[in-house]
């Protein structure tokens, strides 16, 4: 370990201000020293877009379970009937969200997002409807075509273990709040890595101004990918400089440096039609480039962005062709003003890529194998050079 450069000291769970440490008292990337363009919401995180909640459960247990469950609530428990605009992206293939051929077909989505492993998306599949039927019966009478992703956490994790069931994502969702969601190995990203440190979940939040009202972008991540030679930070190249320390790097049977996957999901209360948040949804690409990554062909890179406003506004979407004759009407923001918007998903996202790497310590799991930390120390150094 690196000498603690003067003038910097860990945040504590004390000093909490949400912009620098998580719920849980972990440092954020503005703690170290990294600055990022924008305004962010009072959390800096995706529940700062009204009526989004997140919930999670986390599984570390013995030596081999390194696993969990994110859960996504769009427009909160109490309303997951109401489709909203949608749209997704996928930047590298090698990987699933379920739900989007319904989402490319209509453009729309209702219901709650889970993000899990590779191996467990179908539970989160199927626990989301679970979920539904339990707690919002009437939505599952005809059909539910449910939005579930994932990334890869065989390193850490005995993925093939089935350590994930149905009640724990039953759980991950009730548990679901707005308020700032912790970040780093919680929920679906606890095994994760990013750019072959300890990774996992990350999230940011932009404010855009237009027309006189004042609306929120929010992104959060699941990080499990980059390699530790492209690793980028404010511009900054880190890769060379943090080469070591990479015991990914040395481990047979192991996907190859870049792999693993990212999940992003976008939201915001701008309205906006669906072919507007998927192009909120390919923004994404632009700002996981800023830190170094390059889509790698063994890594799934799928994002989804949606619009939580035009409550009301898809009426029209009952499967059975019931109900009266009429017309669906949506209020959105002209193609020519949208850039803010999408400026606010290149920052939140970079920021949140940051946020997944900061908040996070070592951790061992499945046959001694280990994760870094990022070593925040030595990167504020670096920043003060």
């Amino acid at each position: 370990m690196s000498r603690e450069p003067a003038g910097y000291a860990e945040p504590v769970s004390s000093q909490r201000d949400p912009h620098l440490v998580t719920p849980a008292g972990k440092p954020r990337a503005r703690a170290v020293g990294l600055k990022y363009r924008g305004t962010p919401g009072p959390h800096n995180a995706i529940t700062d877009v009204p009526g989004v909640e997140v919930g999670y459960v986390t599984r570390i247990e013995g030596d081999s379970v390194r696993t969990g469950v994110t859960a996504i609530h769009p427009r909160g428990r109490r309303d997951p009937g109401d489709p909203l605009a949608a749209g997704f992206f996928s930047l590298n293939g090698n990987g699933e969200m379920t739900g989007v051929t319904w989402i490319e077909e209509s453009g729309t989505m209702q219901g709650p997002i889970a993000i899990t492993n590779t191996h467990a998306v179908g539970i989160a599949h199927a626990g989301i409807i679970a979920w539904m039927r339990q707690f919002h019966p009437g939505l599952t009478d005809v059909w539910l075509l449910p939005v579930a992703a994932e990334t890869w956490d065989g390193y850490l994790n005995d993925i093939n273990g089935h350590h994930i069931d149905e009640a724990h994502v039953i759980r991950a969702l009730q548990a679901a709040a707005g308020d700032q969601p912790d970040e780093g190995s919680v929920g679906g990203g606890t095994r994760m890595n990013c750019y072959q440190f300890k990774g996992g979940n990350g999230t940011s939040s932009r404010l855009v101004g237009y027309a006189g009202t004042a609306y929120t972008v929010g992104v959060f991540l699941q990080a499990n990918f980059g390699r530790r030679s492209d690793l980028t930070l404010n511009g900054i190249y880190l890769g060379e400089e943090l080469a070591g320390d990479n015991p990914m790097a040395g481990v047979p049977v192991i996907a190859p440096p870049g792999a693993g996957s990212v999940i992003a999901v976008v939201a915001t209360d701008a309205p906006l039609f669906p072919s507007q948040c998927k192009a909120l949804a390919r923004r994404v690409s632009l700002g996981l480039a800023r830190t170094g990554t390059i889509g790698s062909h063994s890594s799934g890179d799928i994002f989804l962005a949606v619009s939580t406003a035009n409550p009301g506004g898809f009426t029209g979407g009952d499967p059975l062709g019931r109900g009266a004759e009429g017309y669906d009407r949506l209020t959105f923001i002209p193609w020519g003003k949208i850039n803010p918007f999408f400026e606010a998903v290149v920052q939140a996202t970079e920021e949140a890529v940051a946020n997944a790497l900061i908040a996070n310590e070592d951790m061992t799991g499945r046959d001694g194998h280990r994760s870094p930390a990022f070593p925040r120390h030595r990167l504020a150094e670096i920043l003060r050079r």
